[in-house]
């Protein structure tokens, strides 16, 4: 039997009052009534309180013919699951099982709180209070370290230190010095601005769930004092110990990096050419650091720093698809799996066309390209074998590559830098004295 809702008894029953009776229980209501207003205006049609004696009634189908009939509600035996569906479900009932006298359930007991010891109950409601959080000295180092992300940073000083290196100018420890202090206490800002925005995504991910801010062991304030505290002498020294143009650049970096590249991360895969931006910059930072100019060399350096980041990255994030999921980003590796290993692999073959320009624009000697095609084909070759074979192990490989190549590929570009032409030196010619006459 199925419980059919009244206004699909209403239904059935304008529809077949000219081909069927309808028997139907005493009511205030007949069948005659009940055509008489079917005939009448719309507005006047039949409607759910003209159909009120149709409650508790059953319909059942019987060889193509409906048949309507009273019966006294009893209690369900069948569940039934949808209103909509024809067909019935019936679920057979067991009666509750009542456990043996002996026989202890699992999770049946329940601890008995009035015996529980005076020490252990303030221990356990102590435990369920909100507490102040309290930072140790001590850690604050170990906190501050993760929270700027040291290595990261160390790469980006390291980055615009090759930059400075290359520029065509004499060498200022002075200003090399300054240049570098500014740019990392820029990077410690940029980092830790990033990781207060990503606290909820953070905790769902396995390889970022341990950041000081996730543990909770800074409060945000805290985190944001911290990256000020970095980022504004950061700036200040490179806008007014170096020159404007750096100091702009490092601002410009912070600015990329905490308000365009960290909310892309969950909105489209442009966040990877907007990152490797950013980790390019620094490079290019050195350059004007020495300079005081923008010159087709500090660009040169910088598009080393872009080319170079598609590999690492996309090579890293494809053995981490399921953190990066799990955490609501939109990367290449996720989304477009494809073009994460077309793109690594591109950018891989475009560091040999770079390094060939390097000679072009006067930044390097003619043997740079030539001593730098080993490394460079094979980080290339390991790109084709993650774009052919699409496995961690070739993603792998490929990452732990990108580490070494980019140390390997500065250090050679440094011993192949194009000399510095000399100043030619004056010629002081000096006047003879001209002869008294007497």
């Amino acid at each position: 039997m199925l419980k059919t809702p009244c206004f699909r008894v209403a239904g059935l029953v304008g529809a077949s009052v000219k081909h069927q009776k309808l028997l139907v229980p005493r009511s205030h209501l007949s069948a005659g009534s009940l055509i008489q207003l079917c005939r009448s205006d719309p507005g006047q049609w039949v409607t759910f309180q003209h159909l009120s004696f149709l409650k508790r009634q059953y319909v059942t189908k019987n060889i193509g013919a409906l048949s309507q009939r009273a019966k006294p509600r009893q209690e369900p035996v069948t569940a039934v699951l949808d209103d909509q569906d024809d067909s019935v479900i019936q679920i057979q009932q067991f009666p509750a099982i009542k456990p043996e006298s002996g026989v202890v359930v699992p999770g049946s007991e329940t601890p008995n709180l009035q015996d529980e010891p005076e020490a252990c109950r303030q221990a356990r409601l102590e435990a369920r209070q909100w507490k102040e959080l309290r930072v140790e000295y001590s850690e604050l180092p170990g906190i501050y370290s993760r929270l700027s992300k040291i290595k990261l940073t160390a790469l980006v000083v390291t980055t615009a230190a090759a930059g400075y290196a290359m520029a065509p100018v004499p060498f200022d420890p002075v200003t090399f010095v300054l240049a570098s202090v500014g740019t990392g206490l820029s990077s410690c800002m940029a980092n830790s601005i990033n990781q207060y925005f990503e606290v909820p995504f953070d905790s769902n991910m396995n390889r970022t769930k341990n950041r000081p801010l996730v543990r909770g062991q800074i409060s945000p304030l805290h985190a944001v004092s911290f990256a000020l505290a970095c980022g504004v002498p950061g700036v200040t020294l490179l806008t007014l110990a170096v020159n404007p143009l750096t100091g702009f650049l490092g601002a410009l970096n912070i600015f990329l990096y905490t308000c365009c590249y960290t909310p892309l991360k969950r909105l489209s895969i442009t966040n990877t050419w907007v990152g490797s931006v950013v980790g390019a910059i620094p490079p290019i930072m050195g350059w004007t650091a020495a300079t005081g100019m923008l010159e087709p060399g500090a660009f040169l350096m910088g598009a080393f720093l872009y080319c170079w980041q598609f590999p690492h990255f996309n090579a890293l994030s494809w053995n981490l698809r399921e953190d990066y999921s799990r955490g609501g980003y939109r990367m290449m590796s996720v989304t477009h799996p494809g073009l994460c290993k077309r793109v690594a692999l591109r950018h891989s073959v475009g560091l040999i066309g770079l390094s060939a320009l390097a000679p072009v624009l006067d930044v390097t000697i003619w043997t740079f390209p030539l001593i730098s095609l080993p490394i460079n084909l094979y980080i290339s070759y390991l790109a084709f074998r993650f774009y052919r074979k699409s496995d961690r192990q070739s993603a792998r490989k490929l990452f732990f590559c990108s580490l070494w190549h980019l140390p390997m590929l500065l250090l050679l570009m440094l011993t192949c830098k194009k000399p510095r032409p000399e100043p030619e030196k004056a010629v002081k010619t000096v006047d003879a004295p001209l002869a008294l006459q007497s």
